[in-house]
């Protein structure tokens, strides 16, 4: 069995965590003559699965060969958003003038102390994800790497595992980004940063996606000097280009440098950090800092796991082949999460392991492309998304009627200082059908599930209008896009009835 993967510090919140999802004492037990499930890979997607299936009574094997929990309980979603909470309030504290407040006797950050918050309660909430749990919830849960020896067999641990189903959730992996020298000066990734206790004086972040732009708000509120580099020229530019200006600008004033349109050539150990070459339009550039967060997209974990011998078709960059009720080119064998989705989102993860529950154990047919995702990327403000935006729309030439309602507008808005943001939502042209939409709101990951709901249920704008939505929240710009919307059916000639009418009542 292959050891846990270094977690420091190695303080008492480490050592739970640890406790829970990597137990060094753990015996993996003698293997059942057949499982009706075996799930390789402990993330969100196959404990959802193992979970599941059996608490549906299916005699379920789960192995794991790092960290149960996953990236997002370990090194994604939970400590990004414990980290994310701390910066608000700092953010919140320097504003407090704003609000009415004479400036508070300190606003300095104490980094190690938020560190410690976020260990706490990462590893306050791994006991969800323990091995005890899943044992006592009937799981046969193996510690170590598992590989297929045959289309119906696994090997782990010296141990065979023969299954009638089996489902591969090995997720994915931060990929190491391409430039000279940054191996050798060093540089942290999503699984090391949260192992920082000393404050980094100078950080640069290489991308400017969702979790670039996070990580570089956060750290600059909490007291870094931020530099981020982004290859494109604006931020997140797979996001709303409105919704995207809006982030930036926020950026800006809150100090954080934006070096676009750039791509780094170049990085050198120095005596006072690290200096990163790049060209940016064409032009030579450089900047010295202290340490560098990069991230060069993610690829699918498929090395290593036997499945040429299982009969499964795969995809270094793309991930494990399947179909759209996510099967495999094996028909016993099924995929869910990261390994094999375009999208890779926790929440995903955790619907394509239902999906697989049912079409894998009960002949199900259910489909991935049934399914309305949205997503959320958490600065301040939030971007949240769901269905299309204009620029899919126009390249896929379907016409569309937009509807936007700035929270300048909004009430609660103004009254919480949070102005900056909209909701816009897509119609289907000359319907109420909603496409798409999306929300920039401090809470817009909140907001964005009443139009994801109302999508799915397929319930139009018009009748989103009909919603009462208490006052004064946030939440009523999307009865008032709603609004905004039922205005336009009022067309002259038949407010002209109307007036008629109303007239001949008088």
């Amino acid at each position: 069995m292959s050891g846990p993967p270094e977690i420091t510090p190695r303080d008492q919140f480490n050592e739970t965590l640890l406790a829970n999802v990597r137990p060094p004492d753990w015996v993996n037990p003698a293997p059942a003559p057949r499982y009706n499930l075996v799930v390789i890979g402990g993330g969100t997607a196959g404990l959802v699965s193992a979970a599941g299936a059996a608490g549906l009574g299916a005699k379920v094997a789960l192995v794991e060969r790092r960290l149960l929990g996953g990236d997002c309980l370990n090194f994604g979603c939970v400590p990004s958003k414990a980290i994310i909470r701390s910066s608000r309030l700092a953010a919140d504290f320097r504003d407090a003038a704003r609000f009415g407040f004479k400036a508070p006797l300190s606003t300095e950050v104490d980094f190690s102390a938020v560190m410690e918050r976020m260990r706490a309660l990462r590893a306050a909430i791994s006991r969800h994800d323990a091995a005890q749990r899943f044992r006592d919830l009937g799981v046969d849960v193996f510690l170590g790497e598992a590989r297929f020896s045959s289309p119906r067999t696994v090997e782990v641990a010296g141990q065979t595992l023969n299954f009638s189903k089996a489902v591969i959730a090995t997720g994915a992996r931060a990929v190491d980004p391409p430039v000279p020298g940054l191996p050798e000066a060093g540089y942290l990734t999503n699984e090391t940063v949260f192992s920082l206790y000393e404050r980094p004086r100078r950080l640069l972040i290489m991308g400017g996606g969702p979790l670039g732009c996070e990580f570089a708000q956060a750290f600059q509120r909490l007291g870094c000097r931020v530099t981020l580099l982004h290859k494109y020229d604006r931020l997140m530019n797979r996001e709303d280009a409105d919704a995207a200006q809006l982030v930036q600008q926020v950026f800006v004033r809150e100090g954080i440098h934006l070096i676009l349109a750039a791509t780094p050539t170049q990085v050198l150990k120095t005596e006072g950090g690290k200096l990163v070459r790049y060209e940016c339009a064409g032009q030579p550039g450089e900047i010295e800092v202290d340490e560098i967060l990069a991230g060069a997209g993610r690829a699918p974990n498929v090395e290593n796991l036997g499945l040429d011998k299982a009969g499964v078709r795969y995809d270094k960059r793309e991930g494990v082949v399947v179909n759209d009720r996510l099967q495999t080119t094996n028909r016993r064998i099924y995929a869910a999460g990261d390994v094999c989705l375009k999208y890779k989102f926790t929440h995903l993860a955790d619907a394509s392991a239902r999906i697989v529950i049912q079409n894998a154990l009960f002949c199900g047919r259910k489909k991935l492309s049934a399914l309305t995702i949205p997503w959320c990327t958490f600065t301040d403000p939030e971007v949240a998304h769901v269905g299309i935006n204009e620029a899919e729309a126009e390249k896929q030439g379907i016409p569309i009627q937009t509807f936007i309602k700035p929270l300048s507008e909004v009430d609660r808005a103004i009254v919480d200082g949070e102005t900056e943001g909209m909701v816009k939502i897509h119609l289907k042209q000359g319907s109420d059908k909603i496409l798409g939409a999306t929300i920039v709101a401090r809470h817009a990951g909140e907001m964005i599930s009443e139009i994801t709901l109302a999508m799915v249920g397929k319930i139009g704008l018009g009748a989103l209008a009909a919603v009462i939505h208490p006052y004064p929240t946030q939440a009523e710009a999307i009865r008032q896009t709603g609004d905004l919307y039922n205005r336009t059916r009022l067309t002259p000639f038949v407010k002209n009835l109307f007036t008629r009418f109303l007239a001949w009542r008088r």
